[in-house]
């Protein structure tokens, strides 16, 4: 483009000069000249006063572009993107970070430098956030990626049988399309913490060979130690000490269920979340099974034991009690111990290759049957701890709003209890909650963020929330924040559980609610007091027409509870009311359901 005389502010000389000049530039030069002269008008800097303005090739911009995409059902994967992400940023690499769910597949085709983070959800399924991309990669329009480079982040959990699946399927598949790695895969736990930092000190080497890397990792090491000492805040990996206010039980007299509706104080935690956010609580095991165990193997309950890498000491019988995981088995765990004992029942049930005997065996059993049956005696307490993982946080779904409770967190719990194999089990957390947890005690307690449960931005926007027993919670939190908002929007409830008279958890709340019009409709099921069970989904079957209109109008849908049944039971009657009502082919209901999904306006919390 050439500058002319005729209505320009320069004469014909100067006008020469600056075609002459932009004749030669580049657009790197066009861009910062630009930017140049509007910075001289501000400050009247000479040219070479302004150093900090370099052109855009130059080596004090950053080089290094990364892009981060997570996959994450609870927010695990999510947290761990974001926090490396800024961590990133402050050693120079210009990132961007992305939902799976949110980038489009096609620009993978120009990503150089690609992190996975992901979490592997139900039996070895991609997290809702994931799917897409990952149907995208399995498919035959995923291009060749011959100059990425790539590390894939996997979350998982050792006592399913498709562990870390999702993560393992990703690396595999981005190998296949020409990827190489920046650093190895790598597959964490529950205890994912300190694996997931020596993955990330593996991609940063690799990222920084050719900016001195000793430099790199050097200066984030200082950064890390510095906001250890700014900033103490409480994390998963330093909980609060949350105080019991209330322990109170949901359930009638005469009910099958236990349900504990728990009230604990953040008071100077400085600890915030928002409606379909969780709180984690460090359990402790029952010291009735710890007491049986160390008396099987024949242990000093008073020994003192190491309790991680910093050299910590407990008692053993404490350490059994609040450090170590002893009533799941998973398969890693009999690997190791085959090693350690000379067991041939043990060692045959590992080789025989039947995966199905083996996961017959491992459910429903714990570290005492497994001492038991194949009598692991003999072993000194200290080699037996190393086997072992340490104990999960447990998330539960807040059942309260910040804004209408401060300084609070509400849960709901129910009480685990069953027979199997011969001795009757429960649940860690839940029973410790039951039974042992009393007003005035204190449980180790984080938040756990998540991003892919949340109430719409505009309080005008019509809600639907499917929650049958504990799964009601959230919703108790979306309502009370909506009531502090004075939400306009519509909202429709469908819960369900075994009695109507026994079994109504929050039942004067969502009638308080219905009064006031914060709650707009609600419908029940209640499947033990008709002779033919009633199911959630039963009911969003007898409304199909009034919820496809609030679908069309643009409800968001929520569901939140049991995985397996409930969960996909209410999919499959939501797309067949879809295809009914819309009128639609089988293929066009489940379009639509995938539609909401990339909109967000179909959101679980499934477990």
């Amino acid at each position: 483009m050439q500058l002319q005389v005729i209505n320009s502010p320069f004469n014909e000389e100067q006008v020469k000069l600056l075609n002459s000049l932009l004749s030669t530039l580049t657009e790197n030069q066009k861009m910062w000249l630009s930017g140049y002269l509007a910075y001289q008008q501000t400050t009247n800097s000479p040219l070479q006063e302004a150093p900090e303005m370099l052109p855009p090739n130059t080596e004090q911009v950053a080089s290094k572009e990364v892009t981060i995409l997570f996959g994450s059902q609870t927010g695990n994967a999510q947290g761990l993107a974001e926090n490396m992400s800024g961590r990133l940023k402050e050693q120079g690499f210009q990132v961007t970070l992305s939902s799976m769910n949110e980038f489009k597949p096609n620009r993978i085709k120009k990503v150089q430098n690609l992190l996975i983070l992901v979490s592997t959800h139900g039996e070895g399924d991609p997290p809702d956030t994931a799917l897409s991309f990952y149907e995208f990669l399995n498919s035959k329009r995923a291009p060749q990626l011959t100059d990425l480079r790539f590390s894939v982040l996997s979350l998982g959990d050792s006592s399913y049988e498709f562990f870390c699946q999702t993560g393992k399927d990703f690396d595999k598949r981005l190998e296949e399309l020409g990827g190489k790695r920046l650093s190895p895969r790598t597959d964490c736990d529950l205890d994912y913490d300190e694996p997931a930092e020596e993955w990330f000190e593996g991609v940063l080497t690799s990222l920084s060979e050719t900016d001195s890397t000793e430099k790199q990792i050097s200066s984030l090491a200082s950064m890390e130690t510095k906001a250890a000492n700014e900033q103490a805040s409480y994390s998963r990996t330093n909980p609060f000490k949350a105080e019991i206010l209330e322990n109170i039980n949901l359930n009638g007299r005469g009910s099958n269920k236990e349900t504990r509706h728990l009230e604990l104080s953040l008071e100077e935690s400085n600890l915030e979340f928002e409606p379909g956010d969780s709180l984690g609580i460090y359990p402790e095991n029952d010291p009735a099974l710890v007491d049986l165990l160390i008396w099987e193997m024949n242990w000093n309950p008073d020994e003192m034991v190491k309790v991680n890498k910093q050299g910590d000491t407990r008692s053993l019988r404490n350490a059994l009690i609040s450090n170590y995981e002893i009533t799941v088995l998973t398969k890693p765990l009999l690997e190791k111990a085959a090693e350690l004992f000379s067991s041939n029942d043990l060692h045959g049930l590992l080789a025989s290759g039947n995966e199905e005997e083996l996961r017959t065996y491992i459910e429903g059993r714990d570290l005492l049957d497994l001492v038991r049956d194949f009598a692991l005696k003999e072993v000194p307490s200290s080699t037996f701890l190393s086997i072992l993982r340490k104990i999960p946080a447990r998330l539960y779904s807040i059942a309260s709003s910040l804004r209408a409770n401060p300084d609070e967190v509400h849960l709901t719990i129910g009480a685990v209890r069953y027979e199997a194999h011969g001795r009757d089990r429960t649940g860690v957390c839940s029973v410790q909650c039951a039974e042992r947890a009393q007003p005035g005690d204190v449980l180790p307690v984080f938040i756990q963020k998540n991003q892919n449960f949340r109430l719409p931005a505009n309080p005008d926007t019509p809600i639907i929330m499917i929650g049958p027993g504990t799964g009601v919670a959230p919703f108790r939190a979306f309502l009370q924040e909506r009531e502090e908002l004075e939400a306009e929007g519509k909202s429709w409830l469908f819960f369900g559980d075994q009695h109507f008279v026994t079994d109504f958890l929050y039942q004067v709340e969502w009638q308080q609610w219905l009064k006031n019009g914060v709650l707009t409709k609600m419908d029940v099921a209640f499947s033990r007091d008709t002779e033919e069970k009633v199911y959630v989904q039963d009911r969003i079957k007898e409304n199909s027409q009034e919820l496809y209109q609030w679908l069309e109008d643009g409800a968001i849908v929520y569901i939140c509870g049991d995985e397996k049944r409930m969960a996909h039971d209410v999919h499959e009657t939501l797309i067949t009311v879809i295809e009914q009502e819309g009128q639609m082919s089988r293929e066009q209901a489940e379009a639509y359901i995938a539609e909401m999904q990339q909109q967000k306006r179909y959101q679980r919390d499934v477990y």
